[in-house]
C-alpha cells in the first residue's frame, strides 16, 4: 500500500516537475553511456539512452507527459549547447576562408541527411504504427 501511493506521488511529480523530468533525460544517457562502454559498442551513449527511452515509451512503461516539459525545455535551449563553438571560429582565423566554407558545406549536407533520415524513419514508425492498429 505505501509503496503504491509512493509509486504515485512519484509519476505525479515527475509529470509537473520540470527538473526532474532532465535529470530524468541525463539518466539514460548516463545508463547509455554505461552500457556503451561496458559492451564497447560502436554506437554513442547518448543514442543507446534514446532509443531506451523510446523502447519504453512504445512499450506504455513510460508516458510521454512524463518527460514533455524536461524535452521540450532541452528543445528550447539547445542554442545553448552550441555556443562554445563561436570562439573555436574567433580563435582560428582560417575557418573565415576556404576551409571554412568546406566545413559549412559538410555541416549543411550533414543536417540535411540527417534532417531527411530522421524524417523518412519517423514516417516508416508512422506507417508501421497505424498499419499494427488496424
Amino acid at each position: 500500500m505505501f509503496s503504491r501511493k509512493l509509486l504515485l506521488s512519484f509519476r505525479l511529480a515527475m509529470r509537473h516537475s520540470r527538473l526532474l523530468q532532465i535529470g530524468i533525460l541525463a539518466g539514460f544517457w548516463a545508463l547509455g553511456e554505461l552500457i556503451t562502454r561496458a559492451a564497447h559498442l560502436p554506437i554513442p551513449g547518448g543514442v543507446l539512452g534514446l532509443v531506451l527511452v523510446l523502447l519504453l515509451l512504445v512499450s506504455g512503461r513510460l508516458h510521454a507527459a512524463s518527460l514533455r516539459r524536461g524535452a521540450d525545455w532541452l528543445l528550447a535551449e539547445m542554442l545553448l549547447f552550441f555556443i562554445p563553438a563561436v570562439p573555436a571560429v574567433l580563435d582560428h582565423q582560417e575557418f573565415l576562408g576556404p576551409l571554412g566554407l568546406k566545413l559549412l558545406a559538410a555541416v549543411l549536407a550533414g543536417t540535411l541527411l540527417v534532417m531527411g533520415g530522421t524524417a523518412l524513419t519517423v514516417d516508416l514508425c508512422c506507417r508501421l504504427v497505424r498499419h499494427d492498429v488496424r
